[in-house]
């Protein structure tokens, strides 16, 4: 079979949309009809190039998608054909099989990870896919894949944030969004959201946040406090990687409190400078992989919640679009123009 997929074939170049062909199947492997993917800023920093070189060109992307089992290969026991299904990038149950690789008449051979999704199909690891309701919402779902898993893992495993505390997200974007939105669901408070939209900013307080500042106000840490109380906050998420912003989040929470670092900064970026002895005596300081989500664990909780009208995630998808219009995607979502998900949805 062939089909079409977006194509990183040149760092800080638009995707390229290409005609691709798969290879039979492998042990562990499946394949997949992608019915809708969101964007997420990794997808940004690869085609950026912020971790350096990219030895891998021309390769595929995508890591959060909704999508329907067609085929599996030998091994596989955790989904069958015709299976809904969430694409995720986190290990889930199953099997890890080898990363597919794809020919094109124009490209040659094209790389992929255990998990892509700016395709009509893709050929994935069976423990990068966990089975949901037959009627479940896709775009749902697709969230699911990244920014809501990561977002409760954060609370949960994380920051393990409880009953009362304060907490400053930094950077409401779609993990932010979900952050805020989980926050007000263990009873934090207050909940400070910030980020330099402020449409973004609306949502946020939609979503839960009892105070949001932007982040482009002078004396902003003097601001946070006026909020959280002089000793600082119990727990900050930082979610944009960049270094001052790192430094502010830092520097607000309180002595014994908790820093969460979501964002990954790029590889050239300036070394954080920060006064370390708090560190010693109980302030923690650590980076987030995914929230240290399980998601054969994690998913099957949000779809009950979701089920029970407990949590409702359709307002955090912003705006919508084809396979043809996915780099109108990437410069909205990088220029901050959407305040939650992008998602495109693939051809029927």
């Amino acid at each position: 079979m062939r089909f079409r997929a977006a194509v990183l074939v040149e760092l800080k170049q638009p995707l390229v949309i290409e005609e691709i062909e798969p290879g039979p199947l492998r042990f562990g492997q499946v394949l997949v009809k992608i019915l809708c993917s969101g964007i997420c800023g990794a997808q940004i920093n690869e085609i950026e190039g912020a971790k350096g070189p990219d030895k891998f060109l021309p390769h595929l992307l995508g890591h959060e998608a909704t999508a329907t089992v067609m085929e599996v290969g030998e091994g596989v026991t955790s989904v069958k054909p015709g299976d809904r299904v969430v694409c995720h990038w986190r290990k889930g149950a199953g099997l890890q099989a080898p990363t597919s690789t794809y020919t094109s008449k124009t490209l040659g051979k094209i790389n992929s990870g255990w998990v892509t999704t700016f395709s009509d199909y893709s050929v994935v690891s069976e423990n990068r896919v966990t089975r949901v309701p037959s009627n479940f919402d896709v775009e749902t779902g697709a969230l699911f894949g990244c920014a809501v898993t990561t977002a409760m893992g954060v609370i949960n495993n994380n920051a393990k944030l409880g009953i009362g505390e304060s907490i400053v997200v930094f950077g409401t974007g779609g993990v932010g969004l979900n952050i805020v939105q989980f926050a007000a669901k263990v009873g934090a408070h207050p909940i400070v959201g910030i980020d330099l939209h402020e449409h973004k900013l609306d949502l946020a307080r939609k979503l839960g946040a009892t105070h949001s500042l932007n982040a482009k106000m002078s004396g902003l840490a003097d601001e946070i406090r006026k909020i959280v109380g002089p000793q600082g906050a119990d727990v900050a998420i930082e979610n944009t990687g960049v270094t001052e912003v790192i430094e502010t989040a830092y520097e607000v929470t309180g002595p014994q409190g908790r820093v969460i670092l979501v964002g990954v900064p790029p590889k050239a970026a300036r070394h954080p400078s920060l006064y370390t002895l708090p560190l010693h005596f109980n302030k923690v300081l650590t980076g987030s992989e995914g929230g240290s989500c399980r998601p054969e664990v994690d998913i099957p909780k949000l779809v009950r919640l979701v089920e029970a009208g407990k949590l409702d995630f359709q307002g955090l998808v912003s705006k919508r679009y084809t396979l043809d219009q996915i780099n109108e995607a990437i410069a909205d979502l990088k220029s901050g123009k959407v305040a939650g998900r992008c998602m495109v949805h693939m051809a029927k």
